[in-house]
Parts: structure tokens; sequence; C-alpha cells
């Protein structure tokens, strides 16, 4: 047999019969086996010599973690150390060194939350830890001057003493810097003052103190900013390096954009510095010649920054190992540190550098625009900051295309609803300030912005709609619509024009919400009104008239329409459209009633009711109003009697006034007590020897003065608010007596007391013995003797079944003296009719 035979021999292939098992493989697997559980609980155990927190771990596991390269493993493991320490405080004592030293380790560590772990778990120990143990640790501890400290004063004392306070130094400012009171300073931790400090307390500005000290001085600023500016520069450095900055463009990682937050700020607190010491801008040239270079070479160079997240990689993208970045370009973390880099630049450039400067300054610009623009809501410290750039940008580049860009963009964000007050408050100071500058130019180079014009046209209604959910802004938006009127604005004029009526609305306008002071500026608003129609001037009466504006400033208000109208006095005559003499006669009026024409009608259904003092021998009906509503109209009573009296023609003005009193007021059955009064008022002060008082009139007029008589008759004592009208009702009663005797004779002949019930009597003659006993009107007394004995008879008669009434006694000796001219009793009385 050959070779070639035997290695077919060796895999020769099994021939199978039908009907036959197939044989076993010699590697084949068993499969017939059972299991059982292996239990090893002496392994479970822990271990009995170092305890361990809620997740089983010991001192020594924590420790280790400490040395992690994943940061949530590091917080975790401090976090877990600090819960395993206050269950074990004993561990401390025999752990001290191992903990500080890798506590003190990760406290530099990149992440933050494993920093600010780090401090939590050294804040937990402090108090833990006595003086005398820490003392060796002082040099691994950010701590110096450990000789000083003594072994009485550590934290465990104080902690095992509950009664032990600290004594807190109260300092006065003021003593400090006279020199009065001494101050310790205490460093590094330490609990004795240092006497050889390095470091001393400032003198306030403005003290005693005539040498420059710390950075008062220009000599001083300038060689601190020659030292920290190369060091901030080196951090912003360290932070960004330029081959990552080139490497990741625009955005940056969290942590290191907030270094160069930190880095700006401070350049930003000495460029303020600077400023409020460069009085003649030799520092700001110092400052763009040494800096400026730096500046765009290490600032500038990726501006504007954005704040780079990272994301955590999608499931379906995991095998691509592709990280996903996210530039978040409106992000607020970002958005402070471009505004500050860019008011720290634009303050090194000015109008002679722009042709410089123009690359960077066109950077700035377009970021300043585009922020402006794109809508994103910006807090109070953001937005100052960027509209500080804007305003510097127009003071270098003062061109019209360039300020009309950044009004415009301004604007836009105006416009947004929803503003913080900070927010919209800045934004009106700004407008504001860069009016103000317009109109301090000449007229030649005044240039008036389309923007701007478009910004004061919209402030009235903006006032408007406002009403008084916002009285601080409302007193901003006041102010400068003041300012722009008074410079004669014609569109602002025109836009106040077209919503003075909602301003001036009694019942909900601005005019009438907001406080005092707000109320005044509103007010003098009205001189500037290019017209005062009619309608507008019948809600301008109704707001002196409701009480909502105070008596002075009502008084301001008729003052300021009495100086618009024809009978001021000025040389020139004014225009007819600006109001008529007819609406302002019927502001006049409708200001002396007091009361509207739907009010007066409704006061006519009123009967049966208390405020309603109702007599059987007048036809008028007195309403009584509340005090305060009574003087306040009292007051404005005497401003429009002013402004009638100041008119030339009083004849005409006169026979105009009681035209519309026998018009709207003759023929009401109730009247206020108030317009009663104040009718009376005015008609005594107006009528003089020129003046026919209307033979229509004077029944009204009697009326008035009997139920006005009759009503401080029957006041009680009790009437306390009634009783303070009683001087100023009873002397306009009394002078419309005294100066129309026809007045008086009309209302002794409507003393028909046949027609009077029994409690009537009594005050009828009471009022009968006032009036003889008053010397103004005795003469007239006299006149009407025989129609006063009528009554006197009548009344007589009347009571002549009953017993007699001491009221009625005292009227009899009232006639007999000052009519007859000596005492007779009623039974003589009664012969002489």
């Amino acid at each position: 047999m050959t070779k070639k035979r035997k290695r077919q021999d060796d895999f020769q292939k099994v021939k199978l019969k039908v009907g036959k098992k197939k044989p076993k493989l010699e590697n084949a697997t068993v499969t017939n086996f059972k299991t059982k559980t292996i239990h090893l609980p002496e392994q479970l155990k822990e271990d009995g010599t170092l305890p361990t927190n809620n997740r089983k771990l010991n001192i020594k596991d924590l420790l280790s973690q400490m040395h992690h390269y994943n940061a949530g493993v590091k917080q975790s493991a401090l976090l877990g150390l600090k819960d395993l320490l206050s269950q074990y405080p004993f561990i401390i004592d025999a752990h001290l060194s191992n903990i500080l030293s890798e506590v003190a380790a990760v406290f530099t560590d990149k992440d933050a939350n494993v920093r600010l772990a780090a401090v939590q778990l050294l804040q937990f120990l402090a108090p833990q830890i006595r003086a005398e143990q820490i003392s060796p640790f002082f040099p691994l501890a950010l701590a110096d001057g450990s000789s000083r400290l003594r072994e009485s004063e550590g934290l465990q004392e104080q902690k095992e003493n509950n009664h032990a306070t600290s004594n807190s130094i109260f300092i006065n400012w003021k003593e400090h810097a006279n020199d009065q009171q001494h101050i310790q300073v205490y460093e590094n931790g330490g609990s004795q003052p240092n006497v050889s400090s390095q470091f001393r307390l400032r003198y306030l500005v403005g003290g005693l103190g005539s040498v420059d000290e710390g950075l008062s001085s220009t000599e001083n600023l300038k060689g601190f900013i020659e030292i920290i500016i190369p060091l901030l520069i080196e951090c912003w450095i360290e932070a960004v390096p330029p081959q990552l900055a080139a490497s990741v463009g625009n955005g940056v990682e969290r942590e290191p954009l907030q270094v160069m937050q930190q880095v700006l700020d401070i350049i930003s607190l000495l460029w303020k510095l600077s400023k409020q010491q460069d009085e003649t801008h030799k520092l700001e040239s110092w400052l763009r010649k040494n800096y400026l270079i730096d500046f765009k070479h290490h600032f500038m160079s990726h501006f504007p920054y954005a704040l780079k997240e990272i994301t955590k990689p999608r499931r379906k993208e995991m095998n691509k190992s592709i990280k996903h970045c996210t530039i978040l370009s409106n992000n607020v973390d970002h958005l402070l540190l471009n505004l500050t880099l860019s008011d720290i630049m634009v303050s090194l450039a000015n109008a002679s550098t722009l042709q410089k400067d123009s690359n960077w300054i066109e950077m700035i610009r377009k970021f300043v625009t585009e922020t402006l623009e794109d809508g994103s809501r910006l807090n109070s410290t953001q937005l100052t900051r960027l509209l500080r750039v804007s305003w510097r940008l127009m003071e270098i580049q003062p061109n019209r295309e360039g300020t009309e860009s950044l009004i415009k963009a301004v604007y836009t964000l105006y416009q947004q609803r929803g503003l913080l007050l900070p927010v919209r408050t800045s934004l009106l100071k700004f407008f504001s300030k860069i009016y103000q500058k317009e109109e301090m130019r000449s007229y030649r180079g005044r240039y008036r912005s389309k923007v701007l014009s478009r910004w004061l046209t919209g402030l009235p209604r903006q006032l408007a709609n406002l009403g008084s959910r916002n009285p601080e802004l409302s007193t901003q938006l006041i102010d400068i619509i003041h300012t722009a009127a008074a410079r004669a604005h014609k569109e602002l004029l025109k836009s106040l024009q077209a919503t003075a009526l909602q301003i001036y609305d009694p019942q909900e306008g601005t005019v009438v919400v907001l406080p005092a002071e707000s109320q005044q500026c509103l007010v003098q608003l009205v001189y500037f009104l290019p017209s005062l129609p009619a309608d507008l001037l019948s809600r301008l009466s109704r707001c002196c008239i409701m009480g909502r504006l105070s008596s002075s400033l009502a008084t301001m208000l008729i003052g300021i329409l009495h100086m618009r109208s024809s009978f001021s006095g000025w040389k020139y005559s004014v225009k007819d459209w600006l109001m008529s003499d007819v609406d302002y006669f019927s502001f006049l009026f409708s200001t002396l009633t007091g009361f509207s024409k739907e009010e007066l009608t409704w006061l006519q259904n009123l009967r049966g009711i208390p405020h309603v003092i109702q007599t059987q021998l007048s036809p008028v009906l007195l309403y009584l109003t509340d005090l305060d509503q009574f003087l306040h109209h009292w007051d404005v009573t005497e401003t429009v009697c002013h402004s009638l009296l100041v008119i030339p023609a009083r004849s005409q003005s006169f026979d105009i006034l009681q035209s519309a009193i026998s018009k709207h007021l003759v023929g009401l059955t109730v009247i206020p007590d108030s317009t009663a009064g104040c009718v009376l008022g005015v008609i005594c002060k107006l009528l003089d020897h020129t003046c026919v008082l209307s033979e229509t009139l004077m029944p009204f007029l009697a009326s008035c003065c009997y139920s006005l008589l009759y009503f401080l008759l029957t006041l009680e004592k009790g009437e306390a608010e009634h009783l303070r009208k009683r001087d100023k009702l009873w002397g306009v009663c009394v002078s419309v007596l005294a100066l129309l005797p026809r007045v008086l004779k009309l209302m002794l002949q409507s003393l028909r007391v046949n027609r009077a019930g029994p409690e009537e009597l009594p005050v009828v003659g009471q009022l009968l013995r006032l009036l003889l006993q008053h010397a103004p009107l005795r003469t007239h007394m006299l006149t009407n003797a025989i129609l006063v004995q009528q009554i006197i008879k009548n009344i007589t008669t009347l009571k002549s079944g009953g017993v007699q009434e001491q009221w009625l006694a005292d009227l009899h000796y009232c006639f007999s003296v000052y009519i007859t001219g000596h005492p007779q009793g009623p039974s003589t009385l009664n012969t002489v009719y």
C-alpha cells in the first residue's frame, strides 16, 4: 500500500446505515448535569476595621477615587466622603493628613462641580478640627501666620461652649476718615491682627488725607495699569490659546468664557477709573498708544465670541465617533462678554482716529446693530453697555447714515413688548439724550432723524395706553413729551392733540390716575396743545370738578385756559381755531355748576332720602354733597369767578352767565347745595351797576336762598360735616338778599305759612328773627314791614290755639324792637293788624 493510500485512510468518511443511530462524537459536550448555588457569606461581611457610608465605601475607597479621570467620580467621592465623616467624626482624627492632602489636590480641579464639592467639604471640616490639628497643614491649605494662633481659640472650643459669641466690629467710616477710630487688619485667616500688614484701608473720597494714595492719582493708576494689563492678557491667552482659537473659531467653552469675562471686567473698571481722572484726555491717548495694538491682536481677532456647548453623541451615530457641537450665537453668557469688549475698545477711538480704526470699529458696529435687531431679551446690565457702545459710536462717527442706522436698531428693540422697567427706562433715557443733543445744535446744522421723530410721535399714545400700570415710566414719558412740546415739535404736538381726549378723560384718563406730580406736568401740557375743541374742554371741565385733580391743579388748569383764550390780554389776538369764546364760556359755566348734565338729570328722580332736604315753602330741593366735594367745588368756583371778573366787558359776561343759569338750572327741582351756593356767590361778585338781573332769574335765586337758609337752620349739632358749610352758605345768602332787595321781597312773598307744616313754622320764625337782627338787611326789612307783619300774624293765628312758645315770643320782640321802635306784646301786634 502506498503512502497516498494511507493518507486517505486517515480521513475516511463513515458511512451511516439506514435505521442505525449516529455514533457519538469524541468531543461532544455532556449536557445532562445539574447546578447548585454557592453561598459565600463570609465575603459579603463588612470590614469591621473601617466604617463605610451608604454606598458601602470606606475612607480608603473614597480617597482613591480622588485620582479618577472622570469629574463625576471625583465629585461623587467628595460628597461620599462628607457623608462618611458626618456619620463617623472620629475618622477625621485618624485620617486628617490623607483627607487634607487629597482634598487640596482637587481644590484646583478644572471642573467647577468638583471644586465646589471640595469647598463644601472643607467648610464642613473646619468646625470639626481644632487649631493645633490644622496648624501643621497651613502651607497645604492657601493660609499663613499659624504662629499667631492661640490654642484656646480653636473652633472646637467655640462649638463646645454654646454661650460663646463672636464680637463683630462696628466701623464708622466718617470717624475712620478723621483718624478717630482705629481698625485692626486680619489677614490669611489668622485670629490675631497682623501688626506689619502690607494692606491699608484707604480714606474715603473727599476725606482729610492730603496725600494721594492707592489709585487716586494719575501716576499711580498708570503704574498699576502697566503691571496688571500684561497679566490680564496672559490670563486671556491661557484661557483661549491662539492655536485653540484658530481651530474652534469664535466658539468658546463655558469656563474659558468666564475667565475672559473676568479679565474684561477688570479692564473695564480700570477704564472707568481713568475717565474720572482724565480731564484733559491725556490718559486716554496714553492708553491707546500702549494697549490698542495688543487689544486688537488678542481680543478682536475672533470677535464676536460665542458659547460652545458640547452635546452627547446621538445613539444612531455612536459608531461614527462624531462629537456634535452647538454654537449658541444669542446666549446671554457670551453676549455680556462681547458688549464689555466693545465698550473697552470704542473708548480708545475718537473722531480723529476713525480712519485708522475703521476695520475693528465696523466689526463692533455690525455686532451692535445685529444684537439690537435680533429681538433677544436683554437685561439691564447688558442693555446699559449696549447703549453706551452705541452712543460712543455715534460720537466718534457723527455721520447721518451711521447715526440713523444705530437709532433705527435701538428703536427696533424699543418696540418690543413686555420689556422690563429698567430696560424700558434705559431706552427712554437714550432716545431723550439723542433728542436733546440734536436740539442743542445750531439750526443750520440740526438734523431731524426720521426714526427719532417716529419715536417722539409715539410717546403720547404710549402714555395714554400705559394708564396707571407703571407711574414711574409714565413720569419719564411725560418729561420727554413736555420737553419736545416746549420746543414746538410739530409731529409730537400733532400726536398729543390726537390723544388728548384719551389722556384727559375724567374717568380713566392718564391725568386722573397718576400721582400729583405727574398730574401737574400733564396740566401744563394743555398750554402747548395746538387747539382746544369743545369736546376736550368738556372733559377738562369734568377733570376740574370731579375731585380727581386737587383744587390747586384745577386752578392752574383754569388759569392756563384763560391764557389761551381771547380774553388773556395778549397784544396779538389768539387765532379763532384755537378756542372759541363760546366754548370758553361753556367751560367756565360747566365748571361753575360742578355737575354734568347727566348727573343733574339723575338727581331729579331722588326723593325721600336723607341726602335731599325738602321744604314745603320752596320749589327747590337741596341735594347735600359730602364735605370734600363741597369744599373742592367752592375753591374751583373762586377761580372761575376770577376768570369772569377779568373779562373786560362785565355786562356781557354777566348776561351770558345768567342766560346759562336760566337755560340749564332754572326749572330743576333738585339742586346740589354746592351748586346753589356757588351760583349765588358768582352773582354777588359779578353784579355791578352796569349789570341788569333778569326777572326770570330772580324767583330761582329767592328759592335757592330760602332752601339754603332752611337747611342751615335745621342742622343739628351732630352733623359736624355739614356744620362746616354754614359760614360759606350763610354769607352768600345774606349777600344776595342785601345786594338784591327784589330777591328778598320774592323770598318773603313765598313764605305762605298756611301751607307749611307745624314743624316748619319755628324755622320760618327763626329765619325772620335773624333777618331782622342782621344790620345790612334791616333797611330792606323795614321796606317790607307790612309783608313781614302779615307773615308774623299768620304764624300767630296758626299757633293761637296752643301754648305760647318761646320762639314766637322772641319773634314778636324782635319785630317790635326793629320795626315799630319799641317793645310790644302779641296783643298789641294784633291791634295793629
